[in-house]
Order: C-alpha cells, then sequence, then structure tokens
C-alpha cells in the first residue's frame, strides 16, 4: 500500500465518533446523505488540512494546518465528511458536509493507491482559488500536521478544479505552484487614460 495516512489526533478523533454518535448532531447537519445512510457511519481515512496562505515571488509557499477532515463512510463508499479544528481547547468537531469533494477526494486517493511510489496524503487547499488539491507528500514519516510542499510532492486537483487546471491529474509541485503564482498574483495596475 503506498500510501501512509497520518494519525489524526486523537482527541480529533474522538470529536468526530462523539458527533456522529449524536443523533442531534448527525440530524442538524445539513448532509442528506449522512441523514439517510443506511446501518452504522465511520470516520476513516484523517487528511490533514493544510491552507496555502501565500505564494512568494520565489514560489515558495507558506502553508499552516487548519484541521482534519475524515471521510465519514457508510456501507461500501463515503456519504460525507467530517472537519475538526484546533481551538484553545483542543481539537473540536466543526461540521459535517457533502458535494463534490467527497467523490473527487475517493478517486484521487484510489488514484494515489495504484502509484508505485508511497506517499503520505494530505489537503492541501488554495482559498484564493477555491481550489483543493491532494498533496502526496514524499516523506511518508513526516508529522502529517507540520511542513510544506516539497517540489517534488505531487499535487491532484480535485474536481471542480479552476479553470485550465486538469482535475485529477498528479502535478509535481515544481510544475503547478508557478501556475498556481499566476492566478494569485494581482496584475501591475496599468496607468489612467489620458
Amino acid at each position: 500500500m503506498p500510501l501512509h495516512v497520518p494519525p489524526a489526533p486523537a482527541p480529533a478523533l474522538r470529536s468526530v465518533l462523539t458527533a456522529l454518535g449524536s443523533p442531534t448532531a448527525v440530524h442538524e447537519a445539513r448532509t442528506p446523505s449522512l441523514r439517510a445512510a443506511q446501518g452504522p457511519a465511520s470516520p476513516e481515512m484523517p487528511l490533514p488540512v493544510h491552507v496555502l496562505d501565500r505564494i512568494t515571488p520565489t514560489g515558495a509557499s507558506a502553508t499552516r494546518l487548519a484541521g482534519w477532515r475524515f471521510l465519514i463512510r457508510a456501507g461500501n463508499r463515503a456519504v460525507a465528511a467530517a472537519e475538526t479544528m484546533l481551538t484553545p481547547d483542543g481539537w473540536a468537531f466543526s461540521r459535517f458536509f457533502e458535494g463534490p469533494y467527497i467523490a473527487a477526494t475517493e478517486l484521487a486517493l484510489a488514484q494515489a493507491e495504484a502509484m508505485k511510489q508511497p506517499y503520505q496524503p494530505r489537503l492541501l487547499s488554495v482559498p484564493e482559488l477555491y481550489m483543493l488539491t491532494l498533496w502526496l507528500h514524499g516523506d511518508c514519516a513526516a508529522d502529517g500536521a507540520t511542513g510544506h510542499p516539497a517540489a517534488t510532492d505531487l499535487l491532484v486537483p480535485l474536481a471542480p478544479a479552476p479553470p485550465g487546471i486538469a482535475a485529477h491529474r498528479p502535478h509535481r509541485v515544481a510544475e503547478l505552484l508557478p501556475v498556481l503564482t499566476l492566478r494569485v498574483t494581482p496584475a501591475p495596475l496599468l496607468g489612467s487614460p489620458a
């Protein structure tokens, strides 16, 4: 198995298990698939969610850990996801959600499983582009909560991807980061007309 999933913090997992066990939390979730799920639902595939806050002119990236995302499986498929966030009191359940990124994450993880090289899966969000990628980190022993994308790591844009960026096509960070840099860099202001 080429994917080495980093362990989620125990309090983050406990908070998701508690929310799943709470009829109120599940009922109030705006996830019809989770409410309609037959049988027990379980959190799987914990992925640290990193946010790309900025890309410097030299192409270096500044990322931060925003939380942990768990796919919620009922039966043989993921029906929703649960997110946790770090609070002053520690890891806490944030929300359940569903949408296109659930299936896209499953597809990207299946693609990564088929690769020959081992990777540590993470998620990398690029808020300025409304973009989410599966970040395949080459150092499988690294702490999933820390670090920055290495030039040789892979980024797999999840569908829906921004226009002009192919979803589910793995890109080396060194190849995709310059494209993202151009997209998030504001265009220079031209002089006013005379």
